[in-house]
């Protein structure tokens, strides 16, 4: 039998998506499973958007450019503005979702054995974009005692050889929801400055932001021109998960001529959903104003609710919609998999993600699970009902 590449056999399953089979299998038993484990929002997405699709009367189904419409770009260029990232749409590229631009970003600037510095927890799929790129991520950890605040910079610097060529952050954050502040960011520009480093930045949860805090993106600090790459989306922004559009942003000249060239190999991205994307920018303040509203409700009924469960520590996230919470067990994953195969309440359970997928140092945050607040209050409370009754059932 022909063989599998190393690269394919090292690639990481989805810690998310894993345990699909087993809450299919809960289904199939008649169970009602509540998902807290991935961050798909049930808000509605924006009606300008999808009646740009349904109202479009387009004959042909063409290629647009390698890098996305003009239009839409120079649109998502004025987006930008108003959020004081001053860029040109000759600095964006349109990618299939966030994930390739995060791959197109990793191919550009990195070579097979290079390495990229990451807090951890991290988003899980970045292991996966580094092993497929032949990048290896070497780990700074974030603690929930800090909330998954910035580590100390002197604890990057410790970790830059000759291979190291950028630090990648999340901001707001998966999976922690920490939102970072305009001082660690200014920490994180001065030592890629000084190191002469790329600092790329997934701020796909931009608008994602609680209790006054503001997002500060590092398109914002001119000195960092030729130095930052940001990565955007429109899936969580508009709930438009499915669409699969997002964006490359760099100053950069030599950084969007690369990145180019990837964009072109796999000749443009898909043209439905640009016209959906573009129509979304129409999307008025008032829509983020009451997802806010809502997501700050469910945010403080979430993390009361995993507060009075005895043995539960959890970190108070500020922006996106996720929170890492620490379990009083030893294996996240054997509790996940317990709870869609052998556990119920009234013929009701709730499916997590185990938080160790979210790290790349073996043997790490084994009794944290990631939250998603994607549902309704009312799923909220009684998920937290239901996690509770089975934290004291597994114990025992």
């Amino acid at each position: 039998m022909p063989k599998i590449s190393a690269k394919g056999i090292s690639m990481p399953e989805s810690p998310i998506r894993k345990l699909v089979p087993f809450a299919e299998a809960a289904i199939k038993k008649g169970r009602q499973i509540y998902q807290l484990n991935i961050g798909q929002p049930d808000i509605k997405t924006p009606e300008s958007a999808l009646n740009a699709v349904r109202n479009h009367n387009i004959e042909v189904l063409a290629y647009s450019h390698s890098a996305g419409f003009e239009g839409y770009r120079t649109k998502l260029a004025g987006y930008y503005k108003q959020k004081d990232i001053p860029v040109e749409s000759d600095n964006i590229i349109i990618t299939t979702g966030g994930s390739e631009a995060l791959l197109f970003a990793m191919g550009t600037i990195a070579d097979a054995g290079d390495e990229v510095i990451i807090p951890e927890p991290f988003y899980a799929n970045y292991n996966g974009f580094a092993t497929a790129s032949g990048v290896n991520i070497i780990p700074v950890e974030s603690t929930i005692e800090t909330n998954f605040a910035l580590p100390p910079i002197q604890e990057f610097e410790k970790l830059i050889t000759p291979r190291t060529k950028a630090i990648l952050i999340c901001n707001p954050g998966n999976p922690t929801g920490y939102l970072y502040t305009k001082e660690e960011i200014d920490q994180l520009a001065k030592i890629a400055l000084k190191h002469d480093i790329f600092l790329v930045s997934d701020e796909v949860y931009r608008e994602f932001t609680y209790d006054g805090a503001t997002h500060f993106s590092i398109m914002s600090i001119p000195e960092l021109k030729d130095h930052a790459i940001m990565i955007d989306s429109v899936s969580k922004r508009y709930s438009m998960c499915g669409a699969r559009i997002g964006c490359l942003v760099s100053h950069n000249k030599e950084v969007i001529h690369t990145a180019m060239k990837f964009a072109q190999a796999r000749l443009s991205p898909p043209t439905f959903e640009q016209i959906a994307s573009e129509a979304a920018l129409e999307t008025p303040q008032s829509y983020f104003d009451d997802v806010i509203e809502e997501y700050t409700t469910r945010r403080n009924i979430l993390i009361s609710g995993l507060q009075s469960i005895e043995g539960v520590k959890v970190a108070t996230p500020k922006g996106a919609f996720y929170c890492i919470a620490e379990l009083p067990v030893a294996d996240t994953d054997d509790f996940a998999k317990w709870l869609l195969e052998e556990f119920h309440l009234d013929n009701e359970t709730v499916m997590v993600a185990p938080a160790a997928g979210f790290y790349s140092t073996p043997n790490t945050g084994l009794n944290q699970v990631r939250i998603a607040y994607v549902l309704k209050k009312e799923n909220l409370e009684r998920a937290i009902e239901i996690l509770k009754v089975a934290l004291k059932e597994y114990n025992q």
